[in-house]
């Protein structure tokens, strides 16, 4: 039996099934924004790409600890 993801990545089938993008692209264009603040990211992703509060915000904090992680 799989675990349940937990945290930010618990929104993650419910994203790519609303947009209709998969996470990897979503993470992409994060990556790619010149944006560095995270609730200028959130709210970019909401006025350019139409995206709910909580789904822009789960994609910008995993995205954003993915990449201190690799720092």
């Amino acid at each position: 039996m799989t675990a349940a993801a937990k945290g930010p990545a618990s929104y993650f089938p419910s994203i790519e099934r609303t947009y209709g993008r998969p996470v990897a692209e979503w993470k992409e264009l994060i990556r790619a924004s010149p944006l560095t603040r995270h609730m200028e990211l959130v709210s970019w992703l909401r006025a350019e790409h139409g995206l709910g509060h909580g789904h822009a915000n789960a994609l910008v904090a995993h995205t954003r600890a993915e990449d201190a992680t690799r720092s």
